[in-house]
């Protein structure tokens, strides 16, 4: 970290007054459990009994075959707890409520896995927890609801704004300021004001660290390219981080949308759509118009239709560490239906924005380079929206039968 919580110029913390202190407890709080060996040997152990840590690496032997290039491995964050990367996060956050004797948790998602996520250890904690999300992603992402609700979470729909993350992250933060007594925000990706960038990415750093030892254990090399979807940036940091210092390519996946083109995308670090601002409490690019006004974005992913993006990635982005490309929705959709056919392995919109960039350059490789994809989640959350995207008539009748039971 650096000059405390900048990354060259992005990052810092820029917040209302009455949350300093708070802050300032979370920060120091972090800070003590990093130096205690003990902490993260509690974090490993409970990511193991409680949440199936390590998660495999895959050799995916029929897509490297059909593509007739690179290697293809899969890291397997889909076998993690509810079902994808964001139980490392959460997990840690909360052994850090437990010690700053806090007794509620508050939480924003878009996809739904960081909700779930949340709800599931607060039920495991013992902590109250209400989440915020979008009205829309409330929709599109009901099954998440549903389970959100059954943990004991209050689910809250944001129908201000264009109703989707960034609005949860708002309505989030409000929350915060009037019940941070009590009441710890589990910020759900590398974003916002420091300590949040730093420690979301320290806590899914075991991903990265688990498939290094795994690919030299398997291989005896490391992976030539390393392919990680970008939304705000936890699942890419939790992989490329330990691979920072490494000869290897590491490759950011952004959501194109309808096409960079369109205007309809959430492209921030692969185009020159966005611009360096300061919102939500920190510092790194935008999608925003001349007046600093945030624009709308879309995927059929989503989780990555966020308007922002992790500090870190940002510096990553002016170093030339890290490549940034952008899948489209139908290269994504296509990449899943490929992904499934070929290897039953069935990864989230999201996930399956790596695979789609991966497949695309996969055949350019030689047979003796290694890609990894990071698969940062499972879709079964999106059998919604995937089903829509196949035009599939079988779940459209379904969908309608089902409509007219509950109208009847």
């Amino acid at each position: 970290m650096q000059n405390r919580g900048y990354y060259d110029q992005y990052g810092g913390a820029f917040l209302p007054e009455v949350l300093i202190a708070t802050v300032e407890e979370l920060v120091a709080t972090f800070e003590k459990a990093k130096q205690d060996p003990s902490f993260w040997k509690e974090y490993a152990d409970i990511m193991s009994e409680y949440s199936c840590r390590p998660t495999p690496v895959t050799f995916a032997e029929n897509l490297s075959n059909y593509f007739g290039g690179g290697r293809i491995f899969v890291k397997r964050e889909d076998l993690n707890h509810t079902g994808a990367h964001k139980a490392n996060n959460v997990m840690g956050q909360g052994l850090l409520v437990k010690r700053m004797g806090k007794t509620r948790v508050i939480a924003e998602t878009g996809a739904g896995q960081h909700g779930m996520a949340t709800a599931t250890m607060a039920a495991k904690f013992g902590f109250k927890c209400t989440i915020y999300m979008g009205e829309v992603d409330v929709q599109r992402q009901r099954p998440n609801v549903f389970w959100m609700e059954r943990l004991g979470a209050e689910v809250v729909p944001v129908k201000e704004g264009t109703r989707i993350l960034k609005d949860a992250i708002n309505e989030a933060l409000r929350d915060w300021v009037t019940n941070m007594d009590n009441t710890h925000y589990v910020l759900g990706t590398a974003c916002g004001p420091h300590p949040f960038p730093e420690m979301v990415s320290y806590f899914q750093s075991i991903i990265g660290q688990e498939a290094r030892r795994q690919m030299l254990e398997r291989e005896k090399k490391l992976p030539d390219r390393i392919y990680a979807c970008v939304g705000g940036g936890s699942n890419a940091l939790g992989i490329f981080k330990a691979f920072l210092d490494d000869p290897v390519e590491l490759v950011g996946v952004e959501a194109a949308g309808r096409g960079l083109e369109s205007g309809e995308h959430a492209v921030r670090l692969a185009s020159p759509d966005a611009s360096v601002g300061v919102a939500q409490g920190y510092k790194t690019y935008f999608l925003q118009d001349d007046d600093g006004q945030m624009k709308e974005t879309h995927s059929v992913a989503a989780g990555l239709d966020y308007v922002g993006v992790s500090p870190i990635l940002a510096q990553f982005k002016d170093s030339g560490r890290v490549r940034f490309e952008a899948a489209t929705d139908q290269e994504v959709v296509d990449a899943l239906s490929l992904t499934i056919q070929k290897e039953g392995l069935i990864p989230a919109l999201e996930s399956a924005h790596a695979f789609a960039q991966a497949f695309k350059e996969a055949p350019k490789l030689s047979k003796t380079e290694i890609i990894l994809i990071n698969q940062s989640g499972r879709g079964d959350k999106d059998i919604f929206t995937v089903a829509d995207a196949f035009n599939d008539p079988t779940w459209q009748e379904f969908i309608k039968k089902k409509a007219e039971e509950y109208n009847a």
